[in-house]
């Protein structure tokens, strides 16, 4: 295993570069599902980094109760700095776990409170709830719905409404709360994936209003909802709702790039530019995490697997 148990831990700064040029140079879809699976899968390199490390510090615990051959010499020389390090990998791991788990817990009491609020208007996908309070935001459940207030349709003209609309329903269509769940959990599991929860934030917006722009025809109109919404929004609403019309995401970028003729959908940047070699990058280092990774587990396996008696 040698150092290479501690890579997939650091491997994530590579992905940073990325983040935020594939904001400006990658068409929203391709880069928020670059960005989402480097995301998850650095997540998973470095949570099984940990559970490996955990495995050594757990064999040196008094009464632990993994096979006394683990905590053998010849396990420990497995892993280098392994009173330190193996130690210090259970309370990081359960704090993983502990994050993991209560993101998961947040998201499904939400979802649920906004099922019940919406029990009586069963059958519609659209559902208009009389509220001054200006908001929008899909609510993926079986089946999808779209929630918008009163207070939201009553500052927005015929087309702009078409594009709050189109915008929510792209992004049921384009199930963004996957992707957006996906980068959470990858920021709660390593604190160095964060730039990328943000980027996948704004390029998941980005990506309803493309989709929102070729439906309704016209991308100033797009710009003019969105800028209104912006305006009048305070972020009400449900606070974990997975896709809000105008309160995630930088607003005034996304109605500069509205405002703009529409990016191509490449779905991968020219090698020599500067997105490209950020992609390449980023690509790199999700390639030798996952190596490592899979080079460290063999490896534990094999050591334990020795170790243990018949």
């Amino acid at each position: 295993m040698g150092v290479f148990v501690f890579l997939p831990l650091v491997l994530p700064l590579t992905a940073w570069p990325i983040a935020r040029l594939a904001e400006q140079h990658l068409h929203p879809r391709t880069a928020t599902v670059l960005l989402s699976v480097a995301a998850g899968v650095l997540a998973v390199c470095s949570t099984l980094c940990l559970a490996l490390l955990m495995v050594v510090g757990t064999a040196q615990l008094p009464g632990n109760p993994l096979p006394d051959g683990w905590s053998d010499p010849e396990v420990r020389e497995a892993v280098p700095y392994d009173e330190v390090a193996g130690r210090a990998a259970i309370p990081a791991l359960l704090a993983v776990l502990a994050a993991c788990a209560r993101t998961l817990w947040v998201r499904r009491r939400v979802r649920r409170r906004a099922a019940r609020a919406l029990a009586g208007a069963r059958g519609s996908a659209v559902a208009v709830l009389s509220d001054p309070e200006p908001y929008a935001y899909a609510l993926p459940a079986a089946p999808g719905r779209i929630v918008v207030s009163t207070g939201m349709l009553a500052c927005l003209e015929g087309g702009e409404r078409r594009a709050l609309f189109a915008h929510e329903r792209a992004h049921l269509a384009g199930r963004h709360h996957r992707f957006l769940l996906a980068v959470q959990l990858a920021a709660r599991a390593n604190p160095f994936l964060r730039p990328l929860r943000s980027a996948v934030s704004y390029t998941a917006e980005r990506w309803a209003d493309e989709d929102a722009a070729a439906a309704v025809g016209s991308r100033r109109v797009v710009a003019r909802a969105v800028g209104k919404a912006a305006l009048v929004s305070r972020g009400t609403g449900p606070a974990a709702a997975p896709a809000h019309f105008a309160a995630a995401g930088p607003v005034p970028r996304r109605v500069a790039a509205l405002l703009e003729p529409a990016p191509a959908a490449r779905r991968w940047p020219p090698v020599f530019t500067t997105a490209g070699l950020a992609a390449w990058t980023a690509a790199a280092g999700t390639t030798v995490s996952a190596l490592s990774s899979a080079n460290s587990a063999v490896t534990l396996f094999l050591v334990l697997k020795a170790a243990t008696p018949l």
